[in-house]
């Protein structure tokens, strides 16, 4: 018997204190020390100040750097802040107090916010990056427009306890059904999942990265050891399997990226980097895509932001514009900007209204492809392809292939995500 060789111990690394952390290089570091040996920082700053332009190179690395830097003191070592959760936080109270100075000024500022949003999410999209920017946005526009409705409208004395505690519980529902959206919406398991990650691309909140097992209890955990105990040859059957054995073989149901033979109407998502179970669009206000296991949590979300928000701002126009109807005091309220206090509210009731147009009409979207059985993919692909038929002047797009009735379509839709719910013989590749 050969003496079995020991590996050597490796030394222990020494427990960080609170501000210090181990940075992108893999070397410790201190949070004091965060605008310390930065020279792409300071060839950015000098020439910023020489007025000269910057390479998009340079500028990639200094974005780097700083959200690599960005971190808060924690136990056992700092944590890092995304920086896309900052800007909605400092952002969002500015340019609503400054557009409560005047009436010009809240027409600009109320105009060109969703401008902005717009701007940002098509760069964002452009470059198949996931941020938490509209995730912060959402969350945090709930929780301001909620203090102020506290500070500037409770106040007034024409909000009662009964329309306040219905306020907050709609509130907090939405924050249920956002959590529960926000959940795992059906990701597909690779076969080969041992030995490769999902995707090539960012892997999404709570998915194990390469070489990572899939905790106990985790969404798809049973599914994922299946998969990976059984051989790709016993799992699939028919068509499928002949995709499995020639996977260079041109199939939109073979995902090259996650090397596997995907169900029909399921889809690779090159913002999440994996394969999702009859996707229907990546959500950039949840930060996560909406699939099957998912869909009905965030109809549930939208249907009841809609009522929530509906609500608040009923219960603000009726106390800052008395004895006018709603849809009066939002056009025409005189004497508003009078008080700073009711121009804030009236600025924030403007706000809302926005976003719940906006919402609307994702909803409407919604319940319109639900009711002709088809996703946003699917509605995507029929207009880049040109087949399906267009109604209501492209509002709705039928293309026909899974459609079997408004009834049946939502009945389909109503058992999403269960152990129940039945796969038709359409739907089988």
């Amino acid at each position: 018997m050969k003496p079995v060789k020991k590996k050597p111990e490796e030394p222990e690394l020494e427990p960080l204190c609170c501000c210090e952390y181990i940075d992108r290089n893999g070397e410790k570091n201190h949070v004091a020390a965060c605008l310390c040996d930065c020279q792409d920082l300071d060839e950015g700053c000098e020439r910023w100040i020489t007025c000269k332009s910057l390479q998009p190179e340079t500028c990639e690395r200094i974005m780097d750097t700083v959200s690599d830097r960005l971190r808060i003191p924690w136990l056992r070592g700092a944590k890092k802040v995304n920086v896309s959760l900052l800007p909605p936080l400092v952002l969002l109270p500015v340019f609503l107090h400054v557009a409560s100075w005047h009436f010009l000024l809240g027409v600009l500022v109320l105009t060109s916010l969703p401008v902005l949003a717009l701007w940002y999410y098509y760069l964002t999209h452009r470059r198949k990056e996931q941020t938490l920017f509209f995730l912060s946005l959402g969350l945090f526009s709930l929780g301001y427009m909620y203090y102020v409705f506290l500070q500037e409208v409770v106040p007034k004395g024409r909000v009662g306890p009964t329309q306040l505690v219905l306020l907050t519980c709609g509130l907090l529902l939405i924050l249920l059904a956002l959590h529960r959206a926000k959940r795992n919406p059906g990701y597909l398991s690779s076969p080969a999942g041992r030995d490769g990650a999902p995707g090539h691309g960012s892997h999404p909140e709570g998915l194990p990265g390469k070489g990572q097992e899939l905790p106990k209890g985790f969404p798809g955990a049973e599914t994922a050891g299946g998969l990976n105990n059984r051989t790709l040859k016993d799992d699939l059957k028919g068509p499928s399997r002949m995709l499995a054995r020639s996977p260079s073989k041109p199939n939109e149901d073979w995902c090259a990226k996650c090397q596997l033979v995907r169900p029909a109407r399921a889809w690779h998502c090159r913002i999440c980097g994996i394969c999702v179970r009859r996707m229907d669009h990546h959500c950039v206000w949840i930060n996560s895509c909406v699939g099957e296991s998912n869909h009905q949590a965030f109809i549930l979300a939208l249907f009841i932001f809609l009522l929530t928000s509906l609500y608040g701002i009923t219960l603000t126009l009726d106390t800052i514009c008395r004895d006018r109807s709603v849809f009066t005091a939002l056009f025409y309220c005189p004497g508003v900007y009078a008080d700073y206090s009711s121009a804030l509210s009236f600025t924030c009731v403007w706000y809302s209204a926005i976003i719940t147009a906006g919402m609307a009409y994702i909803l409407l979207i919604q319940l319109i492809n639900i009711s002709y059985n088809v996703t946003e993919r699917e509605v995507q692909q029929a207009l880049r392809q040109k087949t399906g038929r267009r109604l209501l002047w492209g509002l709705i797009v039928d293309t026909g292939q899974y459609n079997r009735g408004f009834l049946r379509n939502w009945h389909q839709f109503s058992m999403l995500g269960t152990r129940m719910f039945p796969h038709p013989a359409e739907d089988i590749v």
